[in-house]
């Protein structure tokens, strides 16, 4: 299936609807993950591939997605079931640099879950409204992102603006 979006294009491989067994695994993962209770086996979930990653549809809407056999929300899943854990706090000044899908830079962050250890999916937020702007790998601790004066901090996978966040079934 190709679809277009704003002259972008997601091409979803081998797109499968999740057996209930399957979605009570995943949704066991995420809340050990998130400490959120995400979907439920009474949700419509489909899995596909995309380049990087698979990715979860529930009712056509990527809110998904599994990444090194992890799974994570997306931004639009952490707008809809808002995880209180593995967050990254940015300062505003970053931001924009965010938007434009740039890696998470030591001196803009402001705060991070003490619990993240490096190698963990977390997202991002901005400072002044707690919003999550991006998904991406860490590549520090959370003590070691607050602390550090210098250096790449998370590698970004998915942000507001790409194709992810613009699909549309």
């Amino acid at each position: 299936m190709l679809y277009r979006v704003d002259c972008m294009a997601i091409h979803l491989r081998k797109r499968h609807r999740l057996r209930r067994k399957e979605i009570k695994a995943i949704s066991e993962s995420f809340n050990s993950i998130l400490s959120e209770p995400c979907f439920s086996t009474e949700d419509t979930i489909d899995k596909a591939e995309l380049e990087k990653f698979h990715v979860l549809l529930v009712d056509g809407e990527i809110l998904g997605m599994i990444i090194d056999d992890v799974p994570f929300l997306t931004v639009k899943g952490l707008l809809k079931f808002r995880p209180s854990k593995r967050y990254v706090t940015i300062d505003m000044g970053a931001v924009q640099f965010i938007y434009n899908g740039a890696d998470v830079m030591a001196p803009g962050i402001v705060d991070a879950d003490p619990e993240i250890s490096s190698g963990d999916v977390v997202w991002v937020r901005d400072e002044r409204n707690k919003q999550p702007l991006a998904v991406g790998k860490a590549l520090m601790s959370g003590t070691e992102m607050k602390e550090a004066q210098s250096g790449k901090a998370v590698k970004a996978l998915h942000h507001v603006g790409d194709d992810i966040w613009n699909y549309e079934p």
